[in-house]
């Protein structure tokens, strides 16, 4: 009896195999994050294809969108935070002209700047070039207008100048500002609120990927200040 026992209880055992949480999550997120790629293509289609016919539906689908995106660039941030954690992220700095990237950015999220009546411009000298990863800093330059859009009234400016050696990339609104959390300490220390949803996984994301890019001069760094240029905030992104 015994033995039936003991033989039943090592079975068991060996059929507990231990779930790789963090693969099976970066692999459902990947998935996710194909399928609201997809969801963000048809909706704009939609858009075009019928345009809204009043104030009321344009709001509704620049909801739509924005929420969309938001969750989109989020998933696209959790992917490659665990790829950065599992040291299988293929970094590839090259040679780019920063306005380039300004306008790529601005270009993806054409709908939801125009459906929110947002005016953006662009300060940045075309022959400014520099060498960074246009992939990873595009996803960071592109969270940033995705959520500025949101706190903004009507206007946003994306300017790329050097500064003391480095390439600073700053996104300034209108809006009322960013909270004195954000503003507080290093970035991005402040706790996460699962009430409020505020989980700082921008702040993180974009932080890990300036910290990626490293020369002689230092590496890369973030500011965050308000009584920007037009008012409100001012998020700054510098690259050595």
């Amino acid at each position: 009896m015994n033995s039936i026992s003991d033989h039943h209880s090592d079975s068991h055992n060996s059929a507990q195999v231990p779930i790789d949480f963090a693969f099976v999550l970066a692999s459902s997120v990947h998935d996710m994050k194909n399928s609201l790629g997809m969801l963000l293509h048809t909706l704009a289609e939609m858009m075009e294809s019928s345009p809204p016919k009043d104030a009321e539906q344009a709001r509704f689908f620049s909801t739509l969108e924005y929420e969309a995106a938001r969750i989109n660039g989020e998933l696209v941030q959790l992917l490659s935070l665990y790829k950065m954690d599992e040291k299988t992220l293929a970094i590839l700095i090259d040679e780019h002209h920063a306005i380039d990237i300004i306008e790529e950015q601005i270009a993806r999220n054409d709908t939801l700047l125009k459906s929110r009546n947002i005016d953006i411009q662009i300060d940045c000298d075309p022959d400014l070039v520099w060498y960074f990863d246009n992939e990873l800093v595009g996803g960071v330059l592109n969270n940033l207008i995705v959520n500025c859009a949101r706190y903004c009234k009507k206007q946003l400016l994306v300017s790329a100048t050097e500064e003391n050696g480095f390439l600073c990339i700053a996104v300034a609104d209108d809006g009322q500002g960013y909270p004195d959390s954000m503003l507080l300490g290093p970035l991005p220390q402040a706790a996460v609120s699962f009430n409020s949803g505020n989980t700082k996984l921008g702040l993180l994301f974009a932080r890990k990927v300036l910290e990626l890019h490293k020369t002689k001069k230092g590496q890369g760094y973030m500011t965050i200040a308000n009584n920007g240029p037009l008012g409100g905030g001012v998020l700054k992104l510098y690259l050595p």
